[in-house]
Protein backbone atom coordinates (compact mmCIF):
# COMPACT_ATOMS: atom_id res chain seq x y z
CA UNK A 1 0.00 0.00 0.00
CA UNK A 2 1.08 3.40 -0.59
CA UNK A 3 1.77 4.40 3.16
CA UNK A 4 3.36 7.92 4.40
CA UNK A 5 3.00 7.49 6.54
CA UNK A 6 -24.92 4.26 30.39
CA UNK A 7 -23.73 4.04 33.70
CA UNK A 8 -21.56 1.33 34.05
CA UNK A 9 -21.88 -1.37 37.26
CA UNK A 10 -19.05 -2.90 38.68
CA UNK A 11 -17.85 -5.89 36.64
CA UNK A 12 -19.05 -9.29 36.77
CA UNK A 13 -16.08 -10.45 39.04
CA UNK A 14 -17.45 -7.66 41.25
CA UNK A 15 -18.34 -8.15 45.01
CA UNK A 16 -21.34 -10.94 45.15
CA UNK A 17 -23.01 -10.80 48.34
CA UNK A 18 -26.10 -13.35 48.01
CA UNK A 19 -24.93 -16.67 49.57
CA UNK A 20 -28.98 -18.22 48.62
CA UNK A 21 -28.95 -21.80 46.65
CA UNK A 22 -32.10 -21.78 44.01
CA UNK A 23 -32.37 -23.65 40.50
CA UNK A 24 -34.39 -22.52 37.72
CA UNK A 25 -34.65 -23.88 33.53
CA UNK A 26 -37.27 -22.19 31.61
CA UNK A 27 -37.23 -22.66 27.60
CA UNK A 28 -37.36 -18.87 26.21
CA UNK A 29 -39.71 -17.26 24.28
CA UNK A 30 -38.97 -15.26 20.99
CA UNK A 31 -38.86 -11.87 21.53
CA UNK A 32 -39.20 -9.00 18.33
CA UNK A 33 -35.64 -7.54 17.95
CA UNK A 34 -36.67 -4.25 18.46
CA UNK A 35 -37.92 -4.32 22.39
CA UNK A 36 -34.02 -5.28 23.47
CA UNK A 37 -30.86 -3.06 23.79
CA UNK A 38 -29.04 -3.51 20.55
CA UNK A 39 -25.53 -4.16 20.27
CA UNK A 40 -23.32 -1.91 19.11
CA UNK A 41 -22.09 -2.27 15.15
CA UNK A 42 -18.76 -1.09 14.07
CA UNK A 43 -16.55 -2.55 11.66
CA UNK A 44 -12.98 -2.74 13.62
CA UNK A 45 -10.87 -4.15 11.22
CA UNK A 46 -6.57 -4.07 10.82
CA UNK A 47 -4.43 -4.51 8.19
CA UNK A 48 -1.67 -7.32 8.66
CA UNK A 49 1.14 -6.67 5.68
CA UNK A 50 3.02 -9.24 4.64
CA UNK A 51 5.27 -7.95 1.55
CA UNK A 52 8.64 -7.01 3.34
CA UNK A 53 7.69 -8.65 6.29
CA UNK A 54 5.92 -5.49 7.62
CA UNK A 55 3.42 -6.93 10.49
CA UNK A 56 3.98 -10.64 9.56
CA UNK A 57 5.48 -13.09 9.52
CA UNK A 58 8.41 -11.27 11.56
CA UNK A 59 11.30 -12.30 8.83
CA UNK A 60 11.03 -14.62 6.13
CA UNK A 61 12.57 -18.46 7.18
CA UNK A 62 10.39 -18.35 10.87
CA UNK A 63 9.68 -21.85 11.03
CA UNK A 64 6.02 -23.12 11.55
CA UNK A 65 5.89 -22.76 15.14
CA UNK A 66 7.03 -19.57 15.32
CA UNK A 67 4.78 -18.28 12.44
CA UNK A 68 1.90 -19.64 14.08
CA UNK A 69 2.81 -18.21 17.48
CA UNK A 70 3.47 -14.43 15.78
CA UNK A 71 0.05 -14.97 14.23
CA UNK A 72 -1.88 -16.09 17.52
CA UNK A 73 -0.38 -12.92 19.39
CA UNK A 74 -1.55 -10.62 16.70
CA UNK A 75 -4.99 -12.23 16.69
CA UNK A 76 -5.01 -12.91 20.42
CA UNK A 77 -4.59 -8.71 20.47
CA UNK A 78 -7.50 -7.98 18.26
CA UNK A 79 -9.67 -9.85 20.14
CA UNK A 80 -8.41 -8.17 23.53
CA UNK A 81 -9.16 -5.27 22.14
CA UNK A 82 -12.85 -6.00 20.55
CA UNK A 83 -11.54 -5.46 16.95
CA UNK A 84 -14.17 -7.91 14.88
CA UNK A 85 -11.95 -8.18 11.91
CA UNK A 86 -7.93 -8.98 10.45
CA UNK A 87 -7.18 -8.20 7.02
CA UNK A 88 -4.48 -10.83 6.16
CA UNK A 89 -1.85 -9.52 2.50
CA UNK A 90 -2.25 -13.28 1.08
CA UNK A 91 -0.60 -12.19 -2.66
CA UNK A 92 2.04 -9.73 -1.92
CA UNK A 93 3.74 -10.31 -5.51
CA UNK A 94 2.19 -12.93 -7.09
CA UNK A 95 2.76 -15.34 -4.76
CA UNK A 96 0.74 -16.93 -2.45
CA UNK A 97 1.39 -17.38 1.61
CA UNK A 98 -1.21 -20.30 0.65
CA UNK A 99 -1.42 -23.24 -1.02
CA UNK A 100 -1.92 -22.86 -4.41
CA UNK A 101 -1.80 -24.32 -7.96
CA UNK A 102 -1.93 -21.12 -9.40
CA UNK A 103 1.41 -19.38 -8.02
CA UNK A 104 4.29 -19.78 -6.16
CA UNK A 105 4.72 -20.41 -2.20
CA UNK A 106 5.90 -16.72 -1.12
CA UNK A 107 9.67 -15.84 -0.28
CA UNK A 108 8.50 -13.77 2.54
CA UNK A 109 7.28 -16.75 4.33
CA UNK A 110 10.23 -19.11 4.25
CA UNK A 111 12.95 -17.23 2.19
CA UNK A 112 12.65 -18.94 -0.88
CA UNK A 113 9.83 -18.36 -3.13
CA UNK A 114 8.29 -21.65 -4.23
CA UNK A 115 9.13 -23.67 -0.88
CA UNK A 116 6.33 -24.42 1.58
CA UNK A 117 6.64 -24.17 5.30
CA UNK A 118 8.33 -26.82 6.80
CA UNK A 119 6.85 -28.91 8.96
CA UNK A 120 3.89 -28.15 5.94
CA UNK A 121 0.59 -26.27 7.15
CA UNK A 122 -1.45 -23.98 5.05
CA UNK A 123 -0.71 -20.18 6.68
CA UNK A 124 -4.33 -19.31 5.48
CA UNK A 125 -6.21 -22.13 6.91
CA UNK A 126 -4.37 -21.32 10.04
CA UNK A 127 -5.34 -17.99 10.45
CA UNK A 128 -9.17 -18.35 9.03
CA UNK A 129 -9.71 -20.54 11.65
CA UNK A 130 -8.15 -18.91 14.82
CA UNK A 131 -9.32 -15.74 13.30
CA UNK A 132 -12.67 -17.62 13.62
CA UNK A 133 -12.77 -18.68 17.14
CA UNK A 134 -12.08 -15.49 18.19
CA UNK A 135 -14.85 -13.93 16.85
CA UNK A 136 -12.75 -12.25 13.82
CA UNK A 137 -13.66 -12.01 10.35
CA UNK A 138 -10.79 -13.15 7.99
CA UNK A 139 -10.49 -11.14 4.72
CA UNK A 140 -8.17 -11.36 2.17
CA UNK A 141 -5.69 -8.87 0.93
CA UNK A 142 -4.08 -9.12 -2.65
CA UNK A 143 -2.84 -7.08 -5.05
CA UNK A 144 -4.14 -7.72 -8.96
CA UNK A 145 -0.87 -6.23 -10.53
CA UNK A 146 2.20 -6.47 -8.48
CA UNK A 147 4.30 -9.41 -10.05
CA UNK A 148 7.35 -8.37 -8.43
CA UNK A 149 8.62 -6.79 -5.41
CA UNK A 150 12.94 -5.63 -4.95
CA UNK A 151 12.25 -7.02 -1.09
CA UNK A 152 11.21 -10.26 -2.32
CA UNK A 153 14.69 -11.77 -3.26
CA UNK A 154 15.84 -12.62 -7.04
CA UNK A 155 12.92 -13.10 -9.45
CA UNK A 156 13.24 -17.37 -9.31
CA UNK A 157 12.24 -19.53 -11.66
CA UNK A 158 8.97 -20.25 -10.28
CA UNK A 159 8.15 -16.37 -9.85
CA UNK A 160 4.67 -15.53 -11.93
CA UNK A 161 7.27 -13.25 -13.86
CA UNK A 162 9.68 -16.46 -15.44
CA UNK A 163 6.62 -18.85 -15.55
CA UNK A 164 4.57 -16.84 -17.67
CA UNK A 165 6.92 -13.99 -19.54
CA UNK A 166 5.02 -11.19 -21.26
CA UNK A 167 2.53 -10.66 -19.33
CA UNK A 168 5.13 -8.22 -16.80
CA UNK A 169 7.14 -4.62 -17.29
CA UNK A 170 10.15 -4.43 -15.84
CA UNK A 171 10.34 -0.47 -13.85
CA UNK A 172 13.53 0.78 -13.26
CA UNK A 173 13.49 0.56 -9.38
CA UNK A 174 13.23 -2.79 -9.39
CA UNK A 175 9.47 -3.54 -9.59
CA UNK A 176 7.99 -6.15 -12.25
CA UNK A 177 4.48 -5.10 -12.74
CA UNK A 178 1.76 -7.22 -15.30
CA UNK A 179 0.08 -5.10 -18.17
CA UNK A 180 -3.63 -4.40 -16.61
CA UNK A 181 -4.48 -4.23 -20.34
CA UNK A 182 -3.61 -7.95 -21.05
CA UNK A 183 -6.61 -10.09 -21.19
CA UNK A 184 -4.11 -13.14 -20.09
CA UNK A 185 -3.35 -10.82 -16.76
CA UNK A 186 -7.15 -10.19 -15.96
CA UNK A 187 -7.61 -14.11 -16.24
CA UNK A 188 -5.01 -14.97 -14.15
CA UNK A 189 -5.94 -12.25 -11.40
CA UNK A 190 -9.31 -13.47 -11.55
CA UNK A 191 -8.50 -17.35 -11.69
CA UNK A 192 -6.32 -16.49 -8.28
CA UNK A 193 -9.20 -14.43 -6.74
CA UNK A 194 -11.96 -17.08 -7.47
CA UNK A 195 -9.56 -20.21 -6.09
CA UNK A 196 -9.45 -18.28 -3.04
CA UNK A 197 -13.04 -17.55 -2.55
CA UNK A 198 -14.02 -21.34 -3.87
CA UNK A 199 -11.02 -23.37 -1.51
CA UNK A 200 -11.35 -20.94 1.91
CA UNK A 201 -13.87 -19.94 4.07
CA UNK A 202 -12.76 -16.29 4.10
CA UNK A 203 -15.16 -13.11 4.59
CA UNK A 204 -13.83 -10.79 2.71
CA UNK A 205 -11.69 -10.09 -0.53
CA UNK A 206 -9.51 -7.10 -0.13
CA UNK A 207 -7.65 -5.34 -3.18
CA UNK A 208 -5.78 -1.64 -2.24
CA UNK A 209 -4.47 1.02 -3.92
CA UNK A 210 -2.26 -0.23 -6.09
CA UNK A 211 -3.43 -0.69 -9.58
CA UNK A 212 -1.06 1.29 -12.43
CA UNK A 213 2.11 1.37 -10.26
CA UNK A 214 3.26 5.28 -8.91
CA UNK A 215 5.18 6.58 -11.57
CA UNK A 216 8.24 6.63 -8.56
CA UNK A 217 8.67 3.16 -9.53
CA UNK A 218 10.02 3.81 -12.78
CA UNK A 219 11.93 6.78 -12.04
CA UNK A 220 9.13 8.80 -13.04
CA UNK A 221 8.89 8.16 -16.38
CA UNK A 222 5.29 6.61 -17.43
CA UNK A 223 4.02 2.90 -17.53
CA UNK A 224 6.29 0.99 -20.42
CA UNK A 225 3.47 -0.38 -22.33
CA UNK A 226 3.81 0.52 -25.64
CA UNK A 227 3.52 -2.51 -27.29
CA UNK A 228 0.03 -2.90 -25.53
CA UNK A 229 -1.03 0.73 -26.52
CA UNK A 230 -0.10 -0.06 -30.38
CA UNK A 231 -1.94 -2.98 -30.72
CA UNK A 232 -5.59 -1.95 -29.43
CA UNK A 233 -4.68 1.27 -31.76
CA UNK A 234 -4.06 -1.23 -34.29
CA UNK A 235 -7.22 -3.17 -33.82
CA UNK A 236 -9.29 -0.01 -34.45
CA UNK A 237 -9.35 1.44 -30.63
CA UNK A 238 -10.74 4.92 -30.19
CA UNK A 239 -9.90 5.78 -26.59
CA UNK A 240 -7.27 7.86 -25.60
CA UNK A 241 -4.46 6.12 -23.72
CA UNK A 242 -5.78 7.47 -20.40
CA UNK A 243 -9.48 6.05 -20.72
CA UNK A 244 -8.18 3.05 -22.51
CA UNK A 245 -5.96 2.10 -18.92
CA UNK A 246 -8.93 3.51 -16.76
CA UNK A 247 -11.10 1.01 -18.86
CA UNK A 248 -8.90 -2.10 -18.58
CA UNK A 249 -9.01 -1.60 -14.69
CA UNK A 250 -12.96 -0.93 -14.56
CA UNK A 251 -13.19 -4.29 -16.50
CA UNK A 252 -11.24 -6.48 -13.71
CA UNK A 253 -12.86 -4.78 -11.05
CA UNK A 254 -16.32 -5.12 -12.09
CA UNK A 255 -15.51 -8.80 -13.28
CA UNK A 256 -13.73 -9.76 -9.75
CA UNK A 257 -17.07 -8.67 -7.64
CA UNK A 258 -19.21 -10.27 -10.13
CA UNK A 259 -17.02 -13.68 -10.29
CA UNK A 260 -16.86 -13.71 -5.69
CA UNK A 261 -20.24 -13.51 -5.58
CA UNK A 262 -20.86 -16.50 -8.32
CA UNK A 263 -19.20 -18.37 -6.06
CA UNK A 264 -20.15 -17.34 -2.60
CA UNK A 265 -22.43 -14.50 -2.12
CA UNK A 266 -21.72 -13.51 1.74
CA UNK A 267 -18.14 -13.22 0.78
CA UNK A 268 -17.69 -9.16 0.76
CA UNK A 269 -15.46 -8.00 -1.61
CA UNK A 270 -13.56 -4.45 -0.80
CA UNK A 271 -11.67 -1.63 -1.84
CA UNK A 272 -8.91 0.93 -0.21
CA UNK A 273 -8.17 3.08 -3.27
CA UNK A 274 -6.08 5.73 -2.25
CA UNK A 275 -7.97 8.15 -0.13
CA UNK A 276 -7.94 11.66 -2.65
CA UNK A 277 -9.96 10.65 -6.33
CA UNK A 278 -8.71 14.17 -8.00
CA UNK A 279 -7.44 17.78 -6.59
CA UNK A 280 -10.52 19.47 -6.53
CA UNK A 281 -13.14 16.61 -5.85
CA UNK A 282 -14.11 18.48 -3.26
CA UNK A 283 -12.86 21.94 -3.69
CA UNK A 284 -10.58 22.41 -0.94
CA UNK A 285 -8.50 19.33 -1.57
CA UNK A 286 -5.26 19.53 -3.24
CA UNK A 287 -2.54 16.68 -4.07
CA UNK A 288 -2.22 13.46 -5.58
CA UNK A 289 -4.41 12.38 -8.70
CA UNK A 290 -4.99 8.59 -8.81
CA UNK A 291 -7.28 8.95 -11.65
CA UNK A 292 -4.59 10.16 -13.91
CA UNK A 293 -1.58 8.18 -12.18
CA UNK A 294 -2.56 4.85 -11.47
CA UNK A 295 -5.59 4.99 -13.77
CA UNK A 296 -8.08 4.07 -10.92
CA UNK A 297 -11.51 5.51 -11.28
CA UNK A 298 -12.47 4.83 -7.62
CA UNK A 299 -15.49 6.78 -7.79
CA UNK A 300 -16.99 4.93 -10.50
CA UNK A 301 -16.72 1.85 -8.48
CA UNK A 302 -18.50 3.23 -5.51
CA UNK A 303 -21.20 5.22 -7.49
CA UNK A 304 -21.60 1.71 -9.67
CA UNK A 305 -21.58 -0.84 -6.12
CA UNK A 306 -18.73 -2.88 -7.41
CA UNK A 307 -18.29 -3.25 -3.76
CA UNK A 308 -19.11 -4.21 -0.65
CA UNK A 309 -17.08 -2.03 1.14
CA UNK A 310 -15.03 1.24 0.41
CA UNK A 311 -11.88 1.96 2.57
CA UNK A 312 -10.01 5.02 1.42
CA UNK A 313 -7.47 5.53 2.94
CA UNK A 314 -7.54 9.02 4.49
CA UNK A 315 -4.11 8.98 6.05
CA UNK A 316 -4.55 12.93 6.62
CA UNK A 317 -5.43 14.64 9.71
CA UNK A 318 -9.06 16.45 10.67
CA UNK A 319 -7.39 20.01 10.61
CA UNK A 320 -5.33 19.59 7.09
CA UNK A 321 -7.04 22.12 5.06
CA UNK A 322 -5.80 20.38 1.54
CA UNK A 323 -6.20 17.15 2.41
CA UNK A 324 -8.96 17.08 5.54
CA UNK A 325 -10.23 13.60 6.84
CA UNK A 326 -13.72 14.42 7.53
CA UNK A 327 -14.07 16.58 4.18
CA UNK A 328 -12.64 13.89 2.03
CA UNK A 329 -15.10 11.17 3.91
CA UNK A 330 -18.06 13.13 3.14
CA UNK A 331 -16.95 13.65 -0.19
CA UNK A 332 -16.81 9.70 -0.75
CA UNK A 333 -20.06 9.49 1.47
CA UNK A 334 -22.06 11.65 -1.04
CA UNK A 335 -20.96 9.35 -4.09
CA UNK A 336 -21.73 6.35 -2.55
CA UNK A 337 -25.22 6.04 -4.34
CA UNK A 338 -25.63 2.36 -3.43
CA UNK A 339 -25.08 2.80 0.02
CA UNK A 340 -22.59 0.51 0.47
CA UNK A 341 -20.53 0.15 3.76
CA UNK A 342 -17.27 3.18 3.96
CA UNK A 343 -15.12 2.62 6.12
CA UNK A 344 -12.31 5.00 5.67
CA UNK A 345 -8.65 3.32 6.41
CA UNK A 346 -6.91 5.63 9.27
CA UNK A 347 -3.07 6.04 9.99
CA UNK A 348 -1.46 8.04 13.06
CA UNK A 349 1.79 8.29 13.87
CA UNK A 350 3.36 5.78 16.53
CA UNK A 351 3.80 6.57 20.81
CA UNK A 352 2.85 10.13 20.22
CA UNK A 353 -0.36 11.49 22.27
CA UNK A 354 -1.10 13.76 19.30
CA UNK A 355 -1.49 10.79 17.14
CA UNK A 356 -3.80 8.94 19.80
CA UNK A 357 -6.12 12.05 19.72
CA UNK A 358 -6.08 11.97 16.38
CA UNK A 359 -6.96 7.95 16.04
CA UNK A 360 -9.54 8.83 18.44
CA UNK A 361 -11.21 11.90 17.16
CA UNK A 362 -11.32 10.13 13.09
CA UNK A 363 -13.08 7.18 14.68
CA UNK A 364 -15.54 9.64 16.44
CA UNK A 365 -15.96 11.69 13.48
CA UNK A 366 -16.75 8.69 11.59
CA UNK A 367 -19.49 7.22 13.96
CA UNK A 368 -20.92 11.02 13.92
CA UNK A 369 -20.53 11.08 9.92
CA UNK A 370 -21.51 7.44 8.63
CA UNK A 371 -23.80 6.37 11.49
CA UNK A 372 -25.54 4.10 9.46
CA UNK A 373 -22.73 1.87 8.82
CA UNK A 374 -19.76 2.81 11.28
CA UNK A 375 -15.79 1.71 11.15
CA UNK A 376 -12.67 2.25 10.59
CA UNK A 377 -9.56 0.01 9.30
CA UNK A 378 -6.13 1.02 11.19
CA UNK A 379 -2.85 1.23 9.06
CA UNK A 380 -0.98 -1.29 9.91
CA UNK A 381 -1.73 -3.62 13.03
CA UNK A 382 1.59 -2.43 14.09
CA UNK A 383 0.56 0.99 14.54
CA UNK A 384 -1.60 -0.28 17.62
CA UNK A 385 0.01 -3.31 18.47
CA UNK A 386 3.10 -1.26 19.26
CA UNK A 387 1.40 1.67 20.39
CA UNK A 388 0.67 1.51 23.83
CA UNK A 389 -0.71 4.51 24.33
CA UNK A 390 -2.98 3.93 21.21
CA UNK A 391 -4.03 0.36 22.22
CA UNK A 392 -4.78 1.96 25.76
CA UNK A 393 -7.54 4.38 24.74
CA UNK A 394 -8.64 2.24 22.25
CA UNK A 395 -9.79 -0.57 24.84
CA UNK A 396 -10.93 1.93 27.61
CA UNK A 397 -12.87 4.19 25.46
CA UNK A 398 -13.84 3.83 21.73
CA UNK A 399 -13.88 0.37 21.81
CA UNK A 400 -14.57 -0.36 25.16
CA UNK A 401 -17.62 -2.43 24.34
CA UNK A 402 -17.71 -5.07 22.08
CA UNK A 403 -19.01 -4.32 17.99
CA UNK A 404 -20.86 -6.64 15.63
CA UNK A 405 -20.00 -5.89 12.02
CA UNK A 406 -22.23 -4.00 10.57
CA UNK A 407 -24.89 -6.09 8.07
CA UNK A 408 -24.92 -6.10 4.18
CA UNK A 409 -28.50 -6.38 3.64
CA UNK A 410 -27.71 -6.21 -0.37
CA UNK A 411 -25.98 -9.70 0.42
CA UNK A 412 -28.50 -11.38 2.26
CA UNK A 413 -31.01 -9.71 4.93
CA UNK A 414 -32.36 -13.18 6.33
CA UNK A 415 -32.13 -13.50 9.82
CA UNK A 416 -30.88 -16.71 11.41
CA UNK A 417 -33.07 -18.55 13.27
CA UNK A 418 -33.39 -18.07 17.34
CA UNK A 419 -31.07 -19.82 19.67
CA UNK A 420 -32.96 -22.30 22.25
CA UNK A 421 -31.94 -20.77 25.76
CA UNK A 422 -31.83 -22.76 29.31
CA UNK A 423 -31.22 -21.23 32.70
CA UNK A 424 -29.53 -22.33 36.25
CA UNK A 425 -28.98 -20.94 39.24
CA UNK A 426 -27.16 -22.68 41.75
CA UNK A 427 -25.97 -19.70 44.95
CA UNK A 428 -24.05 -17.13 43.46
CA UNK A 429 -24.09 -17.66 40.04
CA UNK A 430 -26.41 -18.06 37.04
CA UNK A 431 -25.59 -20.11 34.10
CA UNK A 432 -26.78 -18.95 30.73
CA UNK A 433 -26.69 -21.78 28.18
CA UNK A 434 -27.79 -22.52 24.52
CA UNK A 435 -27.94 -24.61 21.39
CA UNK A 436 -28.97 -24.18 17.81
CA UNK A 437 -30.97 -25.74 15.20
CA UNK A 438 -28.76 -24.56 12.50
CA UNK A 439 -25.40 -24.13 14.43
CA UNK A 440 -23.51 -23.76 10.71
CA UNK A 441 -25.33 -20.46 10.74
CA UNK A 442 -23.93 -18.32 13.35
CA UNK A 443 -21.16 -16.95 13.39
CA UNK A 444 -21.63 -15.44 16.70
CA UNK A 445 -24.11 -15.04 20.00
CA UNK A 446 -25.34 -11.93 21.72
CA UNK A 447 -26.06 -12.11 25.67
CA UNK A 448 -28.14 -9.29 26.87
CA UNK A 449 -28.25 -9.09 30.66
CA UNK A 450 -30.41 -6.45 33.08
CA UNK A 451 -28.92 -5.60 36.47
CA UNK A 452 -31.42 -3.48 37.82
CA UNK A 453 -32.87 -0.97 35.36
CA UNK A 454 -29.20 -1.25 33.53
CA UNK A 455 -29.17 -3.32 30.64
CA UNK A 456 -25.07 -4.92 29.31
CA UNK A 457 -23.96 -7.42 26.67
CA UNK A 458 -21.54 -9.83 25.85
CA UNK A 459 -20.48 -10.70 22.11
CA UNK A 460 -18.92 -14.34 21.93
CA UNK A 461 -17.21 -16.34 19.83
CA UNK A 462 -19.14 -19.08 17.61
CA UNK A 463 -17.65 -22.03 19.81
CA UNK A 464 -19.27 -20.49 23.00
CA UNK A 465 -22.38 -22.55 24.51
CA UNK A 466 -22.79 -20.99 27.72
CA UNK A 467 -22.12 -17.85 30.04
CA UNK A 468 -21.69 -17.55 34.00
CA UNK A 469 -23.14 -14.14 35.09
CA UNK A 470 -23.41 -12.99 39.05
CA UNK A 471 -26.70 -13.90 40.94
CA UNK A 472 -26.40 -9.88 41.77
CA UNK A 473 -23.80 -6.98 41.46
CA UNK A 474 -22.56 -4.84 44.61
CA UNK A 475 -23.13 -1.26 43.62
CA UNK A 476 -20.60 0.44 46.29
CA UNK A 477 -21.96 3.69 47.67
CA UNK A 478 -18.44 5.73 48.63
CA UNK A 479 -18.87 7.94 51.93
CA UNK A 480 -19.37 11.40 50.30
CA UNK A 481 -22.92 10.49 48.57
CA UNK A 482 -24.54 9.54 52.32
CA UNK A 483 -23.94 10.11 56.39
CA UNK A 484 -21.52 7.50 57.38
CA UNK A 485 -18.13 7.43 57.09
CA UNK A 486 -17.60 4.06 55.53
CA UNK A 487 -18.56 3.19 52.24
CA UNK A 488 -21.19 0.71 51.70
CA UNK A 489 -22.62 -2.24 48.63
CA UNK A 490 -26.16 -1.96 47.03
CA UNK A 491 -27.02 -5.38 45.71
CA UNK A 492 -28.49 -5.06 42.53
CA UNK A 493 -30.05 -8.40 41.27
CA UNK A 494 -30.11 -9.96 37.58
CA UNK A 495 -33.76 -9.50 36.30
CA UNK A 496 -33.53 -10.81 32.59
CA UNK A 497 -31.18 -12.13 30.06
CA UNK A 498 -32.35 -12.39 26.31
CA UNK A 499 -29.84 -14.70 23.46
CA UNK A 500 -29.55 -13.82 20.20
CA UNK A 501 -27.71 -15.55 17.43
CA UNK A 502 -25.72 -13.47 14.11
CA UNK A 503 -24.89 -14.73 10.86
CA UNK A 504 -21.98 -14.35 9.03
CA UNK A 505 -23.35 -11.37 7.21
CA UNK A 506 -24.45 -9.94 10.50
CA UNK A 507 -27.93 -10.62 10.39
CA UNK A 508 -29.37 -11.12 14.26
CA UNK A 509 -31.87 -13.50 15.44
CA UNK A 510 -34.96 -12.76 17.41
CA UNK A 511 -33.53 -12.51 21.04
CA UNK A 512 -34.76 -15.07 23.51
CA UNK A 513 -36.04 -13.76 26.42
CA UNK A 514 -35.46 -15.90 29.82
CA UNK A 515 -36.90 -13.91 33.40
CA UNK A 516 -35.55 -15.27 36.49
CA UNK A 517 -37.34 -16.92 38.97
CA UNK A 518 -38.24 -14.48 41.35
Amino acid sequence: MFRKLPFLLLSLSSLVLLSSCASSKRNGAAVPPGSVPSAMREFRAAWVATVANINWPSKPGLSTEEQQREAIELLDFLKNHNFNAVILQVRPQADALYQSALEPWSYYLTGQQGKAPEPYYDPLTYWTEAAHDRGLELHVWLNPYRAHHPSGGAVSDSSIVKRYPGLSLFLKDGYWWFDPSMKAVQDHSAAVVRDLVQRYDIDGVHFDDYFYPYREYNKGEDFPDSSSWAAYQASGGKLSRGDWRRQAVNDFIERVYKEVKAEKKHVKFGLSPFGMWRPGHPESIAGFDQYDVLYADAKLWLNKGWIDYFTPQLYWPISRETASFPVLLGWWEGENKKHRHLWPGISVSRDTTAGTREAINQIMVTRGMVPQSKGVVHWSISSVVKNPTLSKSLIEGVYRKPALVPPSPWLDKKEPRKPEVTTSISGEKVAVNWTHPEEKDVFRWVVYYQYGNNWNYQVLDRSARTLQLDRNLARIVPPAAQTTNAATATLIPLNRIRVSAVDRTGNESKVVEVELAK
